[in-house]
């Protein structure tokens, strides 16, 4: 099948590296353009345009694809049967929904109409949700809302951070992409419409949204501090300094101290009293430091019992 593929993070790499193995012919590999990263601000392309430079494959990085009537042209000129999308980074304009005969496909990272929007795993992470998944669906001018042809579940563990989801949904995505290939191709027979009635969004994340609410019981701030690893990451203020949670449990013991409370310090971690029950903290970064378990900072840095968090 001829195919323009669209993507840009790390996210959409095993989906190219399938279409590939499969011997579809890739007529262009669409990315964002590159970025400059690190402290030397040094141009880094992205890892769909380093996979397809690799396979010898041709990349364009248009800086905006909406009003770019070129690369309309141009790709309207590649006469694709099909344009497959993941985690592209741009919302493609209808002027190129229309141009391949089997449409655009999209594999978006949830059960939808669940989760429509930028950032899908983290919230499903966030909300506490046990199970998630992928949708493959046509796109269509809305955000998300296109008919979907075929889904596959992921569990969510109570390990499960938004790195580790994220690993098993890219993987999980472009096997089912896979498998929805003949669907395709018969002519799209199995698609369904979404109930927009059912549909959640799921907004992109900020920084402040990392900000830990000691009120909220231990399984909701755990969920957060999950749901964002490794970007941008719970955090909380010890002393007035930040300081960045990577890893905690909820544990069943509780104190009456205020929440926010610390209970106690020692190897194992900090215990702190929340709104229900207590947090158990492993994993921390302060300021200008490496991320550490807490039995190796508190060695030389002791935390005292009864300190609040948050202020």
């Amino acid at each position: 099948m001829n195919i323009v593929f669209m993507g840009t993070p790390d996210f959409a790499v095993p989906t190219l590296e399938m279409l590939i193995k499969e011997q579809h012919h890739i007529l262009a590999v669409v990315t964002q353009p590159d970025k400059p990263k690190g402290r030397g601000n040094k141009e880094t392309m992205s890892p769909v345009k380093e996979m397809a430079l690799k396979h010898e494959l041709p990349v364009l990085q248009p800086v905006k694809i909406k009003g770019d009537e070129l690369f309309c042209k141009h790709i309207e000129s590649l006469n694709p049967d099909i344009i497959i999308v993941v985690a592209f980074g741009q919302i493609l304009p209808p002027s190129i929904l229309a141009i391949p005969k089997y449409g655009c496909i999209n594999i978006h990272g949830s059960l939808l109409p669940k989760y429509r929007g930028a950032a899908p795993i983290q919230w499903s992470i966030i909300n506490g949700d046990v199970l998630t998944g992928v949708t493959i669906m046509y796109m269509d001018p809305g955000m998300d809302t296109g008919d979907m042809l075929l889904k596959r579940e992921i569990p969510i563990t109570k390990e499960d951070t938004y790195l580790s989801l994220h690993d098993k949904m890219k993987h999980v995505g472009a096997e089912a992409l896979k498998e929805a290939f003949p669907m395709i191709t018969g002519g799209g027979v199995m698609r369904q419409k979404q109930n927009d009635a059912e549909s959640t969004y799921a907004p992109m994340i900020s920084k402040t949204l990392g900000e830990i609410d000691w009120s909220k019981s231990s399984y909701v701030i755990d969920a957060l501090i999950r749901g964002l690893n490794p970007w941008p990451t719970g955090y909380t203020y010890y002393k007035g300094e930040m300081m960045k949670i990577w890893k905690a449990s909820p544990i069943e013991s509780s104190s009456k101290m205020l929440p926010g409370s610390i209970i106690r310090v020692d190897k194992g971690g900090i215990v702190v009293q929340t709104g229900e029950e207590s947090l158990l903290i492993q994993e921390i970064q302060m300021p200008n430091k490496k991320r550490m378990p807490v039995s190796e900072y508190i060695k030389g840095n002791p935390m005292c019992e009864g300190t609040m968090l948050g202020i």
